[in-house]
C-alpha cells in the first residue's frame, strides 16, 4: 500500500514538473489570472464579471456563425500562444520572480494535474459502470442527456454558456473565501433537520 502511494506521489510530482516546464512561458500570466479568480482584491469579482459580460455581449451583437466563431477562437489561441511567452516577461518583469511566486505556480500546476486525474478517473469509472452494470449506465446516461437537452431547449444557448463560464470563473474565489463551504454546511444542516423530522413522524 505504501509503495503504491509513493509511486502515485512520484508520478504526480513528475507530471507536475512536466506541466511547469510546458507552461513556463505563461507563468506571469497564470499568476496574475490566479490573483483575479481568487479575489485577492475586493474589486476583482466585479471586474471579472464585467469583462465576461462584455465579451458575451460582443458575441451576441456580432452573432457570428459557428464556423466563424470557432475560427476566431482558434486564431486568438494561436496568437496568445505565440505572443504571451514573448511579451509576458517584458510586461511583468521576469527578474521579479520570487520564491513565493514559484511556489504558487507549482501549486497551480499541481492542482491542474490533480483535476486532470479526477476527470480521467471519472471517465474510467463510467467505463467500468458500462461493463459491470450496462442497464444502470444506459439509464443514467440517457436521463442525464435528456435533462441537459431539456435545459438547453428552455434557455438560450449563449445565455446558458454565459452562466456556466461565469460560474466557473467565480468558483475559485467562492471556494477561497469559504462561500461554498458555508452554504454547503447550511444545506447539510437543513437536510439533516428534514431527515430527523421524517424519522420522528415515522415513530
Amino acid at each position: 500500500m505504501a509503495e503504491g502511494d509513493n509511486k502515485s506521489a512520484n508520478m504526480l510530482a513528475q507530471e507536475t514538473a512536466q506541466l511547469e516546464e510546458q507552461l513556463q512561458g505563461w507563468g506571469e500570466v497564470i499568476l496574475a489570472g490566479d490573483q483575479v479568480v481568487r479575489w485577492e482584491k475586493p474589486w476583482f469579482p466585479a471586474a471579472l464579471m464585467a469583462s465576461t459580460t462584455l465579451v458575451f455581449m460582443l458575441i451576441y451583437y456580432l452573432d457570428p456563425s459557428v464556423l466563424t466563431g470557432l475560427s476566431c477562437a482558434v486564431m486568438l489561441l494561436c496568437l496568445a500562444d505565440y505572443l504571451v511567452p514573448t511579451l509576458a516577461p517584458r510586461v511583468f518583469g521576469s527578474n521579479k520572480w520570487t520564491t513565493e511566486q514559484q511556489q504558487r505556480f507549482h501549486e497551480i500546476c499541481g492542482n491542474l494535474v490533480k483535476t486532470q486525474r479526477r476527470i480521467v478517473g471519472w471517465w474510467k469509472r463510467l467505463g467500468a459502470l458500462k461493463e459491470e452494470k450496462p442497464k444502470m449506465y444506459f439509464a443514467s446516461v440517457i436521463s442525464s442527456l435528456l435533462a441537459v437537452a431539456w435545459i438547453g431547449q428552455q434557455v438560450h444557448n449563449l445565455f446558458l454558456t454565459y452562466l456556466i463560464v461565469s460560474f466557473l470563473l467565480l468558483l475559485p474565489g467562492l471556494n477561497q473565501h469559504g462561500v461554498i463551504s458555508k452554504y454547503a454546511s447550511m444545506a447539510k444542516r437543513e437536510i439533516n433537520k428534514l431527515l430527523k423530522q421524517k424519522e420522528k413522524k415515522n415513530e
